[in-house]
C-alpha cells in the first residue's frame, strides 16, 4: 500500500493579479504544500493536474516553481487551459518529462505500481480541451505496451459532463474517442482530472473518472445554470489516493488542505484569537 496526492487548479497569478487579489491563490497553494508535507503518511508523489497558473506568464511560473519546490516529495505537472507549454518547460527545466511527445506534454511514470500516464488536453487560447487523434494514438500505443499492469490516466479536462452547464461548455471535446480506447484496455484503474474545481466521480468506459477540488476557490454548485458561472470559497482541498493493489485497487479520499478558514488574529494583549469565518456566498464570474 502507498499513497499519492493530487492537487489542481492553483491559478497562480502575479501578486497584483486578479486571482491572487480575490482568492489568495499563492497563499492557499503554500498552505496546501505544507499540509501535504505534514501528513502522517507522506504521499510518495504529487500529481498537479493543470491550470497551474492563471495567465501563462513567466513571472507566474516563477512563483509557482518557488512554492512547489517546497514539497518534500516528487511532483509531476500537466498543463490546463490557463497554461503555456513553453513557459512551463522553461520554468521547470529539471522536469525533463515535460518535453513530452510530438509537442504535447504526454508521458508515463514507471516508478510505481500502478503505472501512470499523463495526457495533455490543452488547446492554446481556448478554455475547452481536446485529445486529438495524435494524442489518442499515443495513448493507445502506451496502453498496449503493458496490458497486464494496472494503470491510472491523469489529465486536466474531465472526460464527462458534470451538470455545471457553463463548465460543460468548456469541457473535453470528443469524449467518445477516449472512451473507445479505455474500453479496449481493461487495465485502466481510473482517470484523474481537474478543471472543474470540485470533487466529482463518474462511471466512465468501464472504469471510474474523478475530478479534484481546488486548494483555493471552488466552482459553485449551481447545477443547470446556463447563464452564469460562480465561484465560492468552500474549504480548500485536494485528493489523497491510496493504492491498495490487487482486487482493492485505488481508493480516493478528499483531504482538506486549509487556508483562509482558520485565520489567527493577534490581539492587543499579545494573545492569538482563532477565527473560523463563515463561508462566503458565490461570486458571479460571467
Amino acid at each position: 500500500m502507498f499513497t499519492f496526492a493530487q492537487i489542481t487548479d492553483f491559478h497562480i497569478s502575479r501578486p497584483d493579479g486578479m486571482a491572487d487579489r480575490m482568492y489568495q491563490t499563492a497563499r492557499h497553494l503554500g498552505v496546501a504544500v505544507a499540509h501535504l508535507n505534514g501528513l502522517p503518511q507522506r504521499p510518495e508523489f504529487v500529481l498537479c493536474t493543470g491550470d497551474l497558473v492563471d495567465g501563462g506568464g513567466d513571472r507566474e511560473y516563477a512563483i509557482l516553481a518557488d512554492i512547489l519546490g517546497q514539497l518534500t516529495m516528487p511532483f509531476y505537472l500537466i498543463p490546463g487551459n490557463h497554461d503555456d507549454r513553453a513557459a512551463m518547460r522553461q520554468a521547470f527545466p529539471e522536469h525533463a518529462y515535460l518535453a513530452g511527445h510530438d509537442g504535447f506534454m504526454q508521458y508515463t511514470i514507471e516508478a510505481w505500481e500502478p503505472r501512470l500516464i499523463a495526457l495533455d488536453t490543452l488547446i492554446p487560447g481556448e478554455s475547452g480541451g481536446r485529445l486529438c487523434q495524435r494524442r489518442l494514438d499515443w495513448l493507445h500505443e502506451r496502453l498496449g505496451e503493458q496490458p497486464d499492469r494496472p494503470t491510472i490516466l491523469f489529465m486536466h479536462h474531465p472526460p464527462f459532463r458534470t451538470g455545471l452547464a457553463k463548465m460543460d461548455l468548456m469541457g473535453l471535446e470528443d469524449k467518445a474517442g477516449l472512451a473507445n480506447i479505455v474500453r479496449r484496455h481493461d487495465q485502466v484503474e481510473a482517470v484523474l482530472a481537474g478543471h472543474v474545481h470540485r470533487f466529482i466521480t463518474r462511471r466512465f468506459a468501464g472504469t471510474v473518472a474523478i475530478s479534484a477540488p481546488g486548494p483555493a476557490h471552488q466552482i459553485a454548485l449551481d447545477l443547470g445554470a446556463e447563464e452564469h458561472l460562480s465561484v465560492i470559497m468552500e474549504p480548500p482541498a485536494g485528493l489523497l489516493h491510496v493504492w491498495l493493489g490487487g482486487e482493492d485497487g485505488l481508493v480516493s479520499h478528499v483531504t482538506y488542505t486549509g487556508g483562509c478558514y482558520q485565520e489567527q488574529t493577534l490581539l492587543k494583549d499579545g494573545q492569538w484569537r482563532r477565527e473560523t469565518p463563515v463561508l462566503t456566498p458565490a461570486i458571479p464570474l460571467a
